[in-house]
């Protein structure tokens, strides 16, 4: 998909908040610091219209960009960073369940995965989370360029396995530095989305 623009709408923390104009929304998931902003720039050719950082637990809201008008990418605070109080934790689950269980437009979600590790305790619970509220998960399996060609394979098994992925979801090997994989998620994706 030729992505002419981008931008964020808003950063939202309640219902009340999220746009109002109906559009497709895929939204998504991961553990902090496994790359899902740079996952965003890279689908949509910008350098940093999602910001990236260094220091996990920077994404505290739902940060909704709307592509092309034509629907949304809804980037949901990463979980599993220990530095964040238990109360800010609570407060973002709360957030992030309330999106995933009331949102009528939610299409489908990305589960962002470090392809280079096992998924975590965190990940695992994530992806039955959305299996429980029956959305479609496409997993992204981020950092692709870090391991040999020849571990690819490999890798991607342990993370089908850990999951207990369901057959009708995808997984995608995914690169933020080399684009590999960048249009095979466009063309896993834009099914929901239309």
């Amino acid at each position: 998909m030729k992505v002419i623009n981008a931008e964020i709408v808003i950063s939202a923390v309640s219902q009340k908040q999220y746009p109002n104009d109906r559009l497709p929304e895929i939204a998504l998931a991961g553990r902090s610091n496994v790359g899902k902003s740079s996952f965003i720039n890279k689908m949509i050719n910008r350098k940093s219209l999602a910001r990236t950082s260094s220091k996990p637990g920077k994404t505290q809201t739902l940060n909704f960009y709307k592509i092309n008008e034509m629907f949304y990418f809804v980037d949901v605070p990463g979980y599993g960073y220990a530095k964040v109080s238990k109360k800010e934790r609570e407060a973002w689950g709360r957030m992030i369940e309330e999106y995933f269980v009331s949102r009528e437009n939610l299409r489908a979600a990305a589960l962002v995965i470090d392809i280079r590790h096992d998924p975590t305790v965190d990940d695992v619970k994530m992806y039955q989370f959305l299996k429980f509220y029956e959305l479609p998960v496409v997993v992204i399996a981020t950092k692709l360029d870090k391991i040999s060609k020849g571990k690819r394979s490999k890798h991607l098994q342990a993370i089908i396995k850990k999951l207990n992925l369901n057959s009708e979801d995808a997984i995608i090997p995914f690169s933020s530095e080399t684009a590999e994989g960048k249009d095979e998620a466009w063309r896993t994706l834009l099914p929901f989305i239309k």
